[in-house]
């Protein structure tokens, strides 16, 4: 199964950012991106990729410990980037930004630990993917539309662990499905 683990932003943030991306698609050259849908946004702390049904439990225990270790945190969406010339347009993230280093960290290494193969570690940098683009493209409108957005601040309370289902029908701009797979409050709190 296709797995990551992530930080999953609240409802009313959701809507929020998503009045922002509506008015993106007005732009010149929006039709050329492929824009991820609502449900599926989401600040991966670290991507697993297929992991061995064998490997769900102790990677589960893991993250459990990670999040118990990890105390609750204010989180914000802000602002916006672009990776690899244009071909992922996300927003970024403000508020306890260490924290949310350090439970991605924890996430990474409660993998490896589990014996889930990670390849090379890479600084975190907190992103939402807002769209993708299969060429590189001129994202600067996009990123100057994002640079003054700031979502309501809520408390992240916990880890999440999800399964990625990738679309498998054909049909353009189908959105894969993401389902929560576990999920672990932070600092131990229920």
């Amino acid at each position: 199964m296709r797995l990551f683990a992530a930080v999953l932003p609240p409802d009313g943030v959701i809507r929020e950012l998503g009045a922002v991306v509506d008015a993106l698609h007005k732009l010149p050259g929006a039709d050329g991106l492929r824009w991820t849908g609502r449900p599926g946004w989401h600040f991966t702390l670290a991507f697993y990729g297929e992991v061995d049904e064998g490997l769900l439990p102790e990677l589960s225990a893991r993250l459990e410990r990670a999040a118990r270790r990890t105390g609750p945190f204010p989180l914000a969406v802000r602002g916006g980037g672009q990776f690899g010339h244009g071909r992922a347009l996300w927003a970024g993230a403000e508020g306890d930004l260490a924290t949310l280093r350090l439970l991605a960290e924890r996430a990474e290494a409660a993998a490896r630990k589990a014996g889930v193969p990670m390849g090379e570690h890479r600084r975190y940098k907190p992103h939402l993917t807002v769209a993708r683009s299969r060429e590189a493209s001129d994202a600067r409108a996009y990123v100057e539309a994002l640079d003054t957005f700031v979502s309501r601040t809520w408390t992240v309370r916990e880890l999440v662990l999800v399964r990625s289902n990738l679309p498998v029908s054909g049909v353009p701009g189908e959105q894969p499905r993401y389902e929560a797979v576990g999920r672990w409050p932070l600092g131990g709190a229920g």
